[in-house]
């Protein structure tokens, strides 16, 4: 199970990286407008606002990728928790205000993660 959790973590790290590069490098391209549902104008009067999200995001994807290289494996466990809680927390907030498809984008997945990571535990 411990394995699992592993893979399950560095794939909400690695969906953060691609958060990060979506808002904050492709946030005004056609990737960018599709991903998010904007016209060109929309984008890029928001453009500023979504790369400090993006920002945020990788901040995000920095500390799962902490969480799976620490030495300490009791540490390890507590920065993996906290880390997911806030995508889970993050996830919730923005399916609610936002947009309903990030429940299932980054609420449902950190969710995933978290309990496998407390499976594991």
């Amino acid at each position: 199970m411990q394995a699992l959790a592993t893979i399950v973590v560095a794939i909400i790290a690695l969906e953060h990286v691609y958060i990060l590069i979506l808002e904050m490098v492709l946030w005004a391209t056609p990737r960018g407008l599709k991903a998010f549902g904007m016209t060109q104008a929309e984008a890029e009067a928001t453009k500023v606002l979504a790369a400090n999200q993006g920002l945020y995001n990788g901040f995000l994807a920095a500390g799962l990728f902490w969480s799976l290289i620490h030495p300490d494996p009791a540490f390890a466990y507590q920065i993996k928790l906290f880390f997911l809680g806030c995508v889970l927390v993050a996830g919730l907030y923005g399916g609610a205000t936002a947009a309903r498809k990030i429940f299932v984008i980054q609420a449902l997945p950190a969710a995933i993660a978290l309990v496998a990571v407390l499976i594991a535990g």
